[in-house]
C-alpha cells in the first residue's frame, strides 16, 4: 500500500493539484482562466460519460450493471442520513448547515472518479466500464434525501421540492453532459470510440491535469478564506465520513461481487463529495445554508485527502476484499 501511495502521490495529476494548493495558499497570482475552466470541467464529464457508454455497448447490459446501479442509488440516498447525524449531533453544526452539507456526501465527486481510474489503468487493474453508469447515478438521490432531511427542520428553511427545482436537478449541466455523452457512447459502440479516441482519450490525461491544477487552487482558496467558519469537529468530519462512505461501499460491494477494480471504484465514489452538482442545488433547495461550509469541506479538505490517502487506501482494501 505504501508503494501505492507513493506512486499516487508522484502522479503528475496529483502533483499539478499539490502545485495550484501551494500556489494558492501562498496568494500567487496564478489562474486559470473562468471559460477555460468551464471547457475543462464540460471535457471530463463528456470524456467519462462516452467511455462508459461505449464500454456498455460492448459488454451488453448485464445483471451486474442494474445490482451495481441499485447500490450505488442505495447508496446516494442513505449517506445523507449519516452524515447529518454526525454533523448535527456530534459536531453541532445547524440544521440548515447540517443538511446541506450531507447532501455534498451522499453525492459523487466526478474528477475523485476520474482519479481512481486513472489510478487504476496505471496499476493494469481491470474495473467494469458499467460503472460510469452509476457514478452517474449518484449524483441526484443525495439530493433528495437531503430534502427529507430539511423537512424534519421549521420554517421554510426546511426545503422545497417544486417543478422549478425538479427541472434544475434534472437539467443540471453536469448530469446532462455526463449521461447525454454516456447515452451518445451507448448508440456510437466502438465506432464512435474509435473516431472520438484521440481526443476523448488520448488527450485526457492533460486536460485532467490543468483541471486539477484549478482545483488545487479553488481548494487552497477555500481554505485559505474558510477555515474561520469550521470547528475542529466540523474540519475532522471531512476526514471522517469519506471512511464511512467506503466501510459501506465495500459491503455493498462484497454483497453483490463486484471485482477488484470496480470495487475500489465504489468505494471512492462512497468515499467522495460532490461540489459541481450539490452546490448548484443547495442554493435552489437550502438558501438559508453557508455554501462556504460546504465547499470547504468537500473540497479544501475531503478531495486532496482522497486523492491522496484515500485512493491507495481503497485500492488495497479492495484487493483484500472483493472476490
Amino acid at each position: 500500500m505504501l508503494a501505492l501511495a507513493v506512486q499516487n502521490l508522484v502522479s503528475p495529476s496529483v502533483l499539478f493539484f499539490g502545485m495550484g494548493l501551494g500556489a494558492s495558499l501562498g496568494r500567487s497570482d496564478l489562474s486559470v482562466p473562468e471559460a477555460i475552466a468551464r471547457f475543462l470541467s464540460l471535457y471530463l464529464l463528456i470524456s467519462i460519460g462516452f467511455r462508459g457508454g461505449a464500454e456498455v455497448a460492448h459488454q451488453g447490459v448485464t445483471p451486474g450493471l442494474a445490482l451495481a446501479i441499485v447500490a450505488g442509488i442505495v447508496l446516494s440516498a442513505g449517506l445523507p442520513f449519516i452524515a447529518y447525524a454526525l454533523l448535527r449531533y456530534g459536531a453541532r453544526l445547524d440544521h440548515v448547515n447540517a443538511a446541506a452539507v450531507a447532501g455534498h456526501y451522499g453525492s459523487i465527486s466526478a474528477v475523485t472518479f476520474v482519479a481512481i481510474t486513472g489510478a487504476l489503468t496505471q496499476l493494469a487493474l481491470p474495473y467494469d466500464g458499467y460503472m460510469i453508469a452509476v457514478a452517474a447515478a449518484m449524483e441526484t438521490p443525495a439530493i433528495f434525501s437531503v430534502l427529507v432531511i430539511a423537512r424534519s427542520g421549521q420554517g421554510r428553511a426546511k426545503g422545497e421540492l417544486s417543478g422549478d427545482f425538479l427541472r434544475e436537478i434534472a437539467l443540471n449541466g453536469s448530469i446532462v453532459a455526463l449521461l447525454g455523452a454516456f447515452v451518445v457512447g451507448c448508440i456510437t459502440g466502438e465506432r464512435g470510440m474509435s473516431s472520438l479516441k484521440p481526443f476523448l482519450l488520448d488527450a485526457f490525461p492533460g486536460f485532467l491535469c490543468v483541471f486539477l491544477l484549478d482545483m488545487g487552487l479553488i481548494a487552497g482558496r477555500g481554505l485559505r478564506d474558510g477555515w474561520r467558519s469550521l470547528s475542529p469537529a466540523v474540519a475532522g468530519f471531512a476526514w471522517v465520513m469519506p471512511l464511512i462512505g467506503a466501510v459501506f461501499a465495500a459491503l455493498f460491494a462484497r454483497l453483490i461481487g463486484l471485482s477488484p477494480g470496480s470495487t475500489a471504484i465504489l468505494m471512492t465514489l462512497g468515499a467522495s463529495a460532490s461540489y459541481i452538482a450539490v452546490p448548484a442545488a443547495m442554493r435552489l433547495a437550502l438558501p438559508a445554508a453557508n455554501p462556504a461550509i460546504a465547499l470547504t469541506l468537500s473540497l479544501g479538505l475531503t478531495f486532496p485527502f482522497n486523492l491522496i490517502v484515500g485512493i491507495p487506501l481503497y485500492i488495497a482494501a479492495a484487493q483484500m476484499i472483493a472476490r
